[in-house]
């Protein structure tokens, strides 16, 4: 993602290394808006007539209250474990498949390739990574327990605890139950994502052409309005796929079945706004996310640039 054309591409460690880095602090960052949305997407409240559902602010002073604010972090080692290798094959993943689509003769790549490259890459992460660890942070979140009453024994202890109790208890199958879902929702992020933030970057440069390379608040709020896009473009995808992770369903029941029967109960039982439960604490936790993220990413690969090696000890110069 550098301006400069006369830069040889950084070798694919840099990227991994980069990415790994920008993954892990955004979950220490953002992993208690994310808890919050997970609650109110499995939330039943506003069923009853004339009342209305649970709303952000009031889902996560219910946690801190009968939880803790340590519950806020519910799921946190699943989403360490799983982010950072998301963010790693994210990043490399996207500079590879754009890399292959770029014009052989000038280097430079198209807006609709980019936006391809986007959804290959989110594509490729979810199926890797992010489905399990989703299957295994939702069922984590859930869990509606005291951290202060050491009495109160929830079902799965921590990460590792709840993989080994989903694959005996329910196969390994149910890791990746979703991955359809999963896969067409982090396809449409990535997509609106990195040709949001490349097409914006080249504006910025555009009005600033004697900056070589964007201060990190620009990238940060370049990262911020590209991060946003995703979430409102594929809520109800996001809805239906927390859902459906969440429930254990008779062995036999296809994942149409089971989309199907989750949509069609949203929808007899909750309304349309059902399917946009969540949407306040995703966006506020996608956006800062996808922020820190790229300014992350940017300055570590800045960085990593400036040594004139990469961590593979591939060589090139300025």
């Amino acid at each position: 993602m550098s301006r400069n054309e006369n830069k040889k591409p950084v070798g694919f460690a840099t990227h991994i290394t980069a990415g790994g880095i920008a993954g892990a602090m955004e979950a220490l960052c953002c992993q208690p808006l994310d808890t919050i949305k997970v609650r109110m997407q499995l939330s039943r409240s506003g069923r009853a007539p004339g009342t209305k559902p649970r709303g952000f602010l009031a889902t996560g002073a219910m946690i801190v209250r009968r939880e803790t604010p340590l519950a806020l972090y519910k799921g946190l080692g699943a989403v360490l474990s799983g982010i950072v290798p998301k963010m790693a094959i994210r990043f490399a993943s996207f500079e590879t498949y754009k890399s292959w689509l770029a014009d052989k003769a000038t280097g430079k790549t198209s807006v609709g390739s980019i936006f391809i490259a986007g959804l290959a890459a989110g594509t490729t992460e979810a199926v890797a990574v992010v489905c399990p660890m989703e299957v295994v942070k939702i069922r984590l979140q859930a869990q509606q327990h005291s951290l202060a009453d050491p009495l109160e024994t929830p079902r799965y202890r921590n990460a590792g605890h709840a993989v080994y109790t989903i694959i005996r208890e329910e196969g390994i199958a149910t890791l990746y139950r979703g991955v359809s879902l999963t896969a067409l929702r982090q396809a449409t992020n990535q997509g609106a994502n990195f040709t949001a933030y490349q097409e914006l970057k080249k504006l910025a440069h555009r009005y600033q052409p004697d900056l070589q390379e964007l201060p990190s608040y620009q990238h940060m709020l370049i990262g911020l309005i590209s991060g946003a896009m995703g979430p409102f473009s594929n809520a109800p995808i996001d809805t239906i796929k927390t859902r459906l992770q969440k429930a254990s369903y008779e062995p036999g029941t296809s994942a149409f079945q089971k989309i199907t029967s989750i949509a069609k109960d949203m929808w007899k039982q909750e309304g349309v706004r059902s399917f946009y439960k969540g949407i306040t604490p995703r966006v506020l936790r996608v956006a800062p996310g996808q922020a820190i993220v790229f300014a992350v990413y940017e300055r570590v690969r800045g960085i990593i640039e400036s040594l004139n090696v990469s961590p593979s000890q591939d060589h090139y110069t300025e």
